[in-house]
Parts: C-alpha cells; sequence; structure tokens
C-alpha cells in the first residue's frame, strides 16, 4: 500500500524564464508552420518541425529541421525555390525572425541585456532528413499510416486531487506565477513592477493521501525597482499568492522563501541562458508521476514525444472522471517508424474499480493511438502550441481554437461501454 501521510513539493517557473523563454520560441515556430500550411494550401498533415532555441544575453540561436510550405522558403528573382549543396530547400529566415521577436516583446522583455528590438537572432533551420521522413510517412506495421517520428516511452496521469485532476503541487505552483504574470502584464500598482523572469515552488503535506495544507513556499521572482528587498517583494506578491492557493489551507507554521537571495533584477536570459526542452518535469506533473524524458516544445505532432504524452495524459484524465480510478498512470511505448505503440500499460495505484489488463485493452479499442489516430482524435495539426509553453501542457482548461484538446473529458462514456462489453 502507498503511503497516506507525507510531505511532496513541485516548481514551476514563469513564462519569463530563460528555458520557457526557448519553448515559447520554438512553439511560435511550430504555430507559424501549421498557420502558413492552412494558408497557402499545403496539406498540415505534411507539417514537420523540429526546432530547437537558445537564447543568452541579447543572443538567439534557432536551430532545427523542417518540412514548410514555400511560403517559408528563400527564393530567386524568378521565383525558384533555392536549395543548398545537400540538396534541402533553403529556409527564408524573415519569418521566424520576427514571430521569435514578437513572443519576446509579448513575454515583456525590453531590457538592456535582453530586449525583443536589439537581439541578434540567428536562424539555422534547414529541411528534415530523408531518413527519417521515409520512416515517418510510411509506417512498416500499417500501409498508409504514419510511423511515430522516433522511438520513446510517454506517460500520462490523473488524479482527484484538484479539480483539473492534477496533483496539488505542481497545480498550485503554475497557478501562483499565473496570477502574477497576468497581474504584471496588466501593469496596475507595483506589481507592475515586476520582472518576466520567476520560479515557484509549493511544498504540501499530505495526510490520509490527500491535500492537507501548504508547508513551504518558495517565490523568486525578478524585479525591476532595484531598492526593493525580500520584504519588500513579499508584501507585494504575497496577496497573489494566497489568492492561488484558494482553499488550501497554509500550514501555521509554514515558511516563506520570498527571493531569499536577496535583490533579482538582473533576469531572463541575460543572467541565465536558457535551452528548449529543460523543464520537462515543470511541463507535466511536478515529479508526481514519471517521464519518458522527451520534451514537447518545437515538435510537431509526429513526434510521439509530444502527442503520445498528450494522449496519455487525455486517456489517463478519463480514466479518473470516469470514476474507474482515483489516481491512473498511462505508459505508452513506440519505434520510430512503427505507426501502433509497442505497449500499453496502466497502474491504477491500488484505487481502481476495474482490472488493469481489461483496462489496457479498452484504452486501445476506444482510441486509435497511432501518431494519425492521435492527431486526428485530437484534432492536433492546427497552430495552438505557443500557448502550452508557460504553466504547464496539463491542467489546462480546452480552448475554443482546439488548444488543450487532451483535457477533455468526452471519453468517459466510452471507456465504461468499452469495459462492460
Amino acid at each position: 500500500m502507498s503511503r497516506q501521510d507525507y510531505f511532496f513539493t513541485s516548481e514551476s517557473v514563469s513564462e519569463g524564464h530563460p528555458d520557457k523563454v526557448c519553448d515559447r520560441i520554438s512553439d511560435e515556430i511550430v504555430d507559424l508552420v501549421y498557420r502558413e500550411a492552412r494558408k497557402t494550401g499545403m496539406d498540415p498533415w505534411e507539417v514537420r518541425v523540429a526546432c530547437e532555441t537558445l537564447a543568452t544575453t541579447n543572443r538567439v540561436v534557432i536551430a532545427g529541421e523542417l518540412r514548410v510550405p514555400n511560403s517559408l522558403l528563400k527564393k530567386d528573382k524568378q521565383g525558384n525555390v533555392l536549395t543548398d549543396s545537400g540538396d534541402f530547400p533553403v529556409i527564408n529566415p524573415a519569418k521566424f525572425k520576427s514571430v521569435a521577436r514578437k513572443a519576446i516583446r509579448e513575454i515583456g522583455y525590453e531590457q538592456a541585456g535582453f530586449h525583443w528590438k536589439t537581439a541578434k537572432i540567428d536562424v539555422l533551420l534547414h529541411g528534415q532528413s530523408a531518413d527519417i521522413a521515409q520512416g515517418v510517412d510510411n509506417a512498416s506495421d500499417k500501409q498508409g499510416e504514419e510511423g511515430a517520428g522516433d522511438q520513446g516511452i510517454m506517460f500520462g496521469y490523473a488524479c482527484r486531487e484538484t479539480p483539473d485532476l492534477m496533483p496539488a503541487p505542481i497545480y498550485y505552483s503554475h497557478k501562483i506565477l499565473e496570477l502574477l504574470a497576468a497581474a504584471r502584464h496588466e501593469g496596475k500598482g507595483e506589481v507592475g513592477k515586476l520582472g518576466p523572469d520567476a520560479k515557484s515552488q509549493v511544498t504540501v503535506r499530505y495526510v490520509g493521501g490527500k491535500a492537507a495544507e501548504v508547508t513551504q513556499i518558495v517565490l523568486s521572482t525578478q524585479h525591476l525597482d532595484e531598492s526593493w528587498d525580500s520584504h519588500k517583494v513579499r508584501k507585494v506578491v504575497e496577496p497573489y499568492i494566497r489568492e492561488a492557493l484558494g482553499d488550501l489551507k497554509i500550514a501555521d507554521d509554514c515558511n516563506w522563501y520570498i527571493n531569499p537571495t536577496g535583490k533579482f533584477v538582473i533576469g531572463g536570459p541575460d543572467g541565465d541562458a536558457g535551452l528548449t526542452g529543460r523543464k520537462i518535469i515543470v511541463d507535466t506533473y511536478g515529479g508526481a508521476a514519471p517521464h519518458g524524458g522527451g520534451a514537447f516544445s518545437g515538435k510537431d505532432t509526429t513526434k510521439v514525444d509530444r502527442s503520445a504524452a498528450y494522449a496519455a495524459r487525455y486517456l489517463a484524465k478519463n480514466v479518473v472522471a470516469a470514476k474507474l480510478a482515483d489516481r491512473c498512470t498511462i505508459q505508452l511505448s513506440y519505434a520510430i517508424g512503427v505507426a501502433q505503440p509497442l505497449s500499453v500499460y496502466v497502474d491504477l495505484h491500488g484505487t481502481g474499480k476495474v482490472d488493469e489488463a481489461v483496462l489496457e485493452k479498452a484504452l486501445r479499442e476506444v482510441m486509435d493511438l497511432s501518431p494519425t489516430g492521435i492527431r486526428r482524435h485530437l484534432d492536433l495539426n492546427k497552430p495552438i502550441y505557443a500557448k502550452t509553453t508557460a504553466y504547464g501542457h496539463f491542467g489546462r482548461k480546452p480552448g475554443r481554437d482546439g488548444s488543450f484538446s487532451w483535457e477533455k473529458t468526452d471519453l468517459a462514456k466510452a471507456l465504461k461501454e468499452a469495459i462492460a462489453a
């Protein structure tokens, strides 16, 4: 039996954290390619993106492999697409630089060491490898289907600790930073003097397996007024922290660590270099569930690192929403160029009302777990990814634009019926 009384901690980082700046730029590239594909008549199913970003003091480097519409390629005066010495189409950097600057501006960086206007942006993108493309475009196990974009294992998780069926520590860590970011962008009062870069951390005490109270709160946030000290920062941010925690009790002896090192004026990529894909635990379940190791941002949805992780969360959430268990972990595994998952594993952590082997079979029946099936079921071939890059890919509200479709609980009825059959 799992422990019922314990402490658990998760952290979150803001949209202005250096790694999150890079995630945002990488996913702006994904969205740009999907938008241009729709606009110019390219089939969105043909889009391929694997984009990595590095950011440091007034410098951004964007690299990776793409398959894009002609509108994003470099052409000669006669309108012919230019190719490099390896016969790859040459990417036109202009639009890629433009979306990167726009992202940096929206995050709020207008500082001497990192400014959306003055940062030098290098675009080192090229065409996708034909060796990878052949396996993805034509699955070895199913004619006419896409194969997985890579091998790997992906996990999905859901539990009853919060309204969005997420673990409490990561849920509240995200919420603190979301509220502070919204207030900062409004620019009202002293909270408008906070900078974009911030990190939060929440420790929750569990009693009887349920989140009982917060015992440790950590927040480090950039501030643009150099005269502020830790006490001043706490005075500004504490109301937002209390609002974010809502009905979750703050322990009487809770320790508050607000800017514990003191002044935090130099932030973002000027203070610490950033890279795409370094905040995978922040992006998922805060360490409360396993992680396969693959990052999400900068990847189109043939890459199962992204799409299958979304599918696993979708299935786990629907298992819990269907009241088949109070906690659910799902693992999917894939091989590059093979459409169907090699394995489906379910762990209900002793809370299940159905046999796990029966549920594993039912999951395959209610959803096609090939990359094609996942993309079709969740309608993923859309420019919906930039908004996933801060405050978690899970535990979010599905949007009218199709974003966060993996957070829907519309499969619960079908799951129940499949198990009963």
